[in-house]
């Protein structure tokens, strides 16, 4: 057990540590959507699909923000940006604990959702800065087992805080917020690429050339993104389930207990997945993952039972945990350095992205479809992305190689760099 640990935790810096703890902290506070989701037609008094509009405006402003973002990690910094983005959280949590009013909720989801995406790029980035290639893998893996951790508070706390007064959830999600810039402010400092110009001993910025365009642009990268944009459809379809398990004559009210298994499994066995994938061609190991999820979410069509839903839960849970570390590594070395925070904004973009289009889309097929249809295509949709990471897998590992090997020092700045 010694060994394990060391093997899956040792070695890592403290500023990992200190982000890692804040990970936890900032997702336990997201019970505040989770509230909202379970409130938004009972107590606040909305119509289902207006309920739905919020949560997909929500999943908007974060598309948004992580662009944006992306550009304010590299230009102002990742550590100026994280704290802006937990600050104006925790204020506009507030204001939604005393707003009721239709429209005004779904604006302030947006902001809420704008704010939750700036921080994204800059949190990335820095965790990819003081992590470097060797640690990469672990890193990210322990960093989402956190994140599901955390997420696994939120869902209790959401329901025990459903009988308590009404502001009282909106404030503790604030303070929250609070606590992770606090371990910003005071534990991590600025991680972005510092040069020394030759004839000086000062540090300062590496100039960043460029714009956001450049990343859209570079097709190695963005097919990655796209790839993981239908790999998140698939997953983000899950909040359908429910209204599946309606038309089946199920209680809907069973997939608490459905979806708990996503939970528990990634809690329980994350941490065993880097072992399991080292050495491992990783092209093939997102294939496997995107076949996996296609397969348990297709399965949903003829689950006609609860048991039999948990267990196409656990079908594709397993391929969202091969392809979380591997996922997270890949951005990361695809990412030219100077310009680490517009990739990892247009990364985030691609996952937030699919917090709209899955719901959005999925919810017209299940209106205006055979029962069926919709677990077809995300089954479809399953082979499609396996099939587009073997293909690009080649191109995309050649690129990795490039930006991650170790240049060979040479006179003059590089010297003056190390030396400082």
């Amino acid at each position: 057990m010694r060994g394990w640990l060391a093997q899956t935790a040792g070695g890592l810096p403290k500023i990992f540590w200190y982000l890692w703890t804040g990970t936890l902290i900032n997702r336990t506070g997201a019970f505040v959507m989770l509230y909202l989701e379970i409130h938004m037609v009972v107590e606040y008094g909305f119509s289902a699909t207006f309920a739905g509009l919020v949560l997909g405006l929500f999943g908007g402003g974060m598309a948004l923000g992580s662009l944006v973002g992306g550009v304010l990690a590299d230009r102002w910094g990742r550590r100026s940006t994280l704290l802006v983005s937990n600050i104006a959280l925790a204020a506009t949590a507030v204001v939604l604990g005393f707003v009721f009013q239709p429209v005004a909720v779904a604006l302030l989801a947006a902001v809420y959702g704008f704010w939750n995406g700036l921080g994204r790029p800059a949190f990335s980035a820095t965790m990819v800065d003081v992590l470097g290639p060797s640690k990469r893998m672990r890193g990210m893996n322990l960093n989402y087992w956190a994140i599901n951790l955390g997420f696994s508070f939120a869902a209790v706390l959401a329901g025990v805080l459903s009988r308590t007064p009404h502001l009282t959830v909106f404030l503790l999600n604030a303070a929250a917020q609070l606590v992770m810039a606090a371990i910003v402010f005071w534990r991590v400092p600025e991680t972005q690429v510092r040069t020394v110009t030759p004839g000086t001993a000062v540090p300062h910025k590496a100039p960043v050339e460029g714009s956001i365009l450049m990343v859209l642009r570079d097709r190695v990268f963005m097919t990655f993104v796209l790839l993981n944009l239908g790999l998140w459809i698939i997953i983000e379809s899950c909040k359908l389930i429910p209204i599946a398990m309606h038309q089946r004559g199920l209680d809907a009210a069973d997939y608490g207990t459905v979806i708990a298994v996503n939970g528990i499994m990634i809690v329980v066995f994350q941490l065993f997945v880097p072992k399991l994938l080292a050495g491992r061609n990783r092209s093939r190991v997102l294939a496997l993952s995107a076949l996996l999820v296609g397969l348990g979410m297709g399965a949903t069509a003829i689950a006609g039972t609860v048991p039999a839903l948990m267990l196409t839960v656990v079908v594709w849970t397993a391929g969202e945990m091969l392809n979380a570390p591997v996922n997270g590594t890949l951005i990361a070395d695809l990412s030219q350095p100077a310009m680490r925070g517009r990739y990892q904004g247009v990364a985030s973009m691609g996952f937030t992205a699919a917090n709209f289009v899955a719901p959005v889309f999925g919810g017209m097929l299940l209106d205006h479809a055979p029962p069926m249809t919709l677990w077809l295509v995300l089954a479809g949709l399953g082979v499609a992305v396996a099939a587009g990471q073997l293909l690009s897998g080649p191109v995309r590992e050649r690129r990795a190689r490039a930006l991650t090997e170790p240049k060979p020092l040479v006179e003059g700045a590089d010297r003056a760099a190390v030396a400082a």
